[in-house]
């Protein structure tokens, strides 16, 4: 396993739901495992791997992120499919080491870690059981290098935005919903008085959509 990451392993032999968390610009493999014992009361697997580009945050602190900002411009597109193929090789890895319940994997991302999560998604969904896009946006560069398919017609997708986010602004998670409709995706999509940040009532939707869309629906084998 290439990248550096941090797991919530639950107690029993398994297999587990899990959860792929992809952190946010300047954060860590730390950043979102503080929810790991509460999503599905600590049962899931949580897995967040770090991203490999590495930056000085100031006080001689290191932060992470997946690809690189511009003042303005737009990620590349390439770039953000490298680290994808990054965090694809390590749950590659992680299947191998870990009881992971492949019917049951949901990605969630926050931020610049829910670009990553589009691309994982969109480009295998077949792969995935669930999608939380966490103040974040799919550029448009990147869903139009991304080919439509059966798998996304009513896939789970959870786009959560705050109204008052400094950082990606709200009309950038509109936007993303509805790409993902023009897909077909079954999204579900909520609005909150918060800026950059995960706030109560948010995590609360999260928690109910994790076990109604992608935890208790049965799976047909």
């Amino acid at each position: 396993m290439d990248l550096l990451y941090t797991a919530h392993v639950p107690p029993g032999d398994g297999p587990f739901p899990t959860i792929l968390a992809l952190h946010g610009w300047g954060a860590s493999a730390h950043d979102l495992l503080g929810l790991a014992p509460i999503l599905h009361a600590g049962q899931a697997l949580v897995l967040s791997p770090q991203g490999s580009l590495a930056f000085d945050i100031g006080q001689g602190m290191a932060g992470y992120g997946w690809f690189q900002i511009g003042a303005g411009a737009p990620p590349g597109v390439r770039d953000i499919e490298k680290s994808a193929d990054d965090v694809r090789r390590f749950l590659d890895a992680a299947q191998e080491r870990y009881p992971i319940d492949p019917r049951k994997t949901v990605v969630m991302g926050f931020s610049q870690g829910g670009v990553i999560g589009y691309d994982l998604v969109l480009r295998d969904p077949g792969r995935f059981a669930g999608l939380m896009a966490l103040s974040s946006w799919l550029p448009e560069d990147l869903d139009g290098s991304l080919p439509k398919q059966d798998e996304h017609e009513n896939f789970p997708a959870l786009v959560i935005h705050g109204t008052a986010d400094p950082m990606i602004p709200v009309a950038r998670g509109q936007e993303s919903r509805e790409r993902l409709i023009a897909r077909g995706l079954g999204v579900t999509y909520r609005e909150y008085e918060m800026e950059h940040t995960i706030a109560p009532e948010a995590l609360r939707d999260i928690l109910g959509w994790l076990e109604d869309k992608v935890i208790s629906p049965l799976v047909l084998v």
